[in-house]
């Protein structure tokens, strides 16, 4: 996995003059501490890399671009930092350079509740808008499990529990604020709901990981906060029973809100961490929003279906208690998974196939990966198609981290073979540049490198993510 970091000598390390520049301009914002460029330098991903030089913490678009103007004058690299939740070591300084930590930018400018939409500096967090939105009766619907800060989630174009009914980031961002590599600030998208002007600058940022520009200001669409909410969840013998209950909710077109699988050993974790005593079986965790007899008819459709797939112990959650307590259990998977092992790293995959292939591609991955005998735990947003296997590795046992590239390598070219992609919401940074490449094509990462040079041509923003 270490080969995915470029050697020392590709590093550009930021001069003396730079770091004068900076500590001038930003004063006490500016940090060159040893352990705030190392918090700055890791995210939940399993890979090692040496921390940036310097960390800006911004307050405004205008210090960005200062803080981007200084590093293009000197051709030092510059990263974006949110919450450092990414997994796939989007935030890693490989090339070394400048961390921009962008947590200050942490107001909501405006909520247009008329018009259902807010725009929000790159630093709010998903909580801290739905909380400035509890009175409004709207609320921002993307959830990709972490606080993440909206800025990082326009970056890797995010999605998560909610996506199967009110899709991405890519469909709830209506425009931003960005700062281009030489330090100019562009103004892409309107508030407008379309619009046929031109080239879609503003998907072209949505997913670029910080390579083509830095997001500084996002305007969101908003939803109304639906009038009813009811959550259930529902074990089944197997993954495989899951995993068809799914696909015939999404064909019998029940317009379900959440449908997110957990496999046995993800149950398991859970248990032991949150105290919930599930039945230690795959399960369902459907969520269900509407009126309060839409509800009641869409939920009593899907008890039926999953009954007919060998579904049991269906328990509903219809106080927001309840209900928050399974989904707080569901956003702790993850974490609940590392603990189950001490010390160990996780090598977690995020593909995504067709609908009608999903059983397929989940059922030989998890048969490939009882046969390995490596711990693993899986979790999905399956109700888009999308899965997450997490194989838990001993960082001190090169032959497990192997072995955990090999199933993950398997378990991509296997959805590309469905039809799928290698990512669905994780974004490729480093992890995912040679299956990007398989899944693309090399005209299409030419493309892509044609417009990464023509925003960037000195490479400085996040260089080494997506391609090399």
């Amino acid at each position: 996995m270490n080969d995915r970091i470029p050697p020392a000598a590709l590093r550009r390390e930021a001069p003396a003059e730079l770091l004068g520049q900076l500590a001038e301009r930003f004063g006490d914002a500016f940090s060159t501490a040893r352990a705030v460029c190392e918090q700055h330098g890791r995210d939940e991903s399993p890979f090692d890399a040496a921390p940036p030089s310097g960390v800006v913490f911004c307050s405004t678009t205008e210090d960005v671009a200062d803080a981007v103007r200084l590093c293009a004058a000197h051709a030092v690299p510059v990263i974006a930092f949110g919450a450092g939740s990414s997994l796939e070591g989007q935030l890693l300084a490989v090339q070394g350079g400048i961390t921009l930590d962008l947590t200050r930018m942490n107001r909501v400018l405006d909520v247009a509740a008329e018009d259902m939409l807010a725009t929000v500096q790159a630093g709010v967090t998903r909580l801290q808008l739905n909380e400035e939105l509890r009175h409004s009766g709207l609320f921002f619907p993307i959830d990709p499990g972490a606080d993440a800060t909206l800025g990082g989630m326009t970056a890797t174009r995010a999605s998560g529990t909610n996506a199967v009914r009110y899709g991405t980031m890519r469909d709830n961002v209506l425009a931003l604020t960005v700062v281009l590599a030489d330090g100019r600030v562009v103004r892409t998208g309107t508030r407008a709901r379309k619009s046929s002007a031109g080239y879609d600058l503003t998907r072209l940022f949505i997913g670029s990981e910080g390579t083509l520009g830095i997001v500084t200001e996002v305007t969101l669409r908003l939803h109304p906060q639906p009038q009813a909410v009811a959550a259930a969840v529902c074990s089944f013998p197997d993954v495989a029973s899951a995993v068809d209950c799914t696909i015939e909710l999404i064909q019998a077109a029940v317009p379900i809100a959440r449908c997110e699988l957990m496999d046995a050993h993800a149950v398991r974790a859970v248990n032991a961490h949150d105290h919930l005593g599930l039945p230690e079986q795959p399960l369902l965790l459907m969520e269900f929003h509407g009126t309060s007899d839409g509800v009641r008819e869409q939920a009593q459709t899907a008890q039926e279906i999953a009954v007919g797939h060998q579904g049991s112990d269906f328990a509903w959650a219809d106080t927001p208690e309840e209900r928050t307590r399974l989904w707080k259990a569901r956003h702790h998977a993850y974490l609940s998974a590392l603990q189950t092992r001490p010390g160990c790293r996780c090598v977690t995959t995020d593909t995504c196939v067709p609908i009608s292939r999903l059983a397929e591609s989940i059922n030989d991955t998890v048969a490939e990966a009882d046969a390995a005998g490596l711990p693993y735990f899986v979790v999905g947003h399956v109700g888009d198609g999308n899965f997450h296997v997490g194989y838990l590795i001993d960082p001190e046992r090169p032959a497990e981290r192997d072995l955990a590239e090999t199933l993950n390598a398997s378990l991509v070219r296997r959805a590309l073979r469905l039809g799928g992609t290698c990512t669905g919401e994780h974004g490729v940074g480093l992890h995912k540049q040679e299956f990007l490449r398989e899944e693309a094509g090399e005209l299409a990462i030419d493309l892509m490198r044609a417009v990464k040079h023509a925003l960037d041509p000195a490479g400085i923003l996040n260089p080494g993510k997506i391609f090399r």
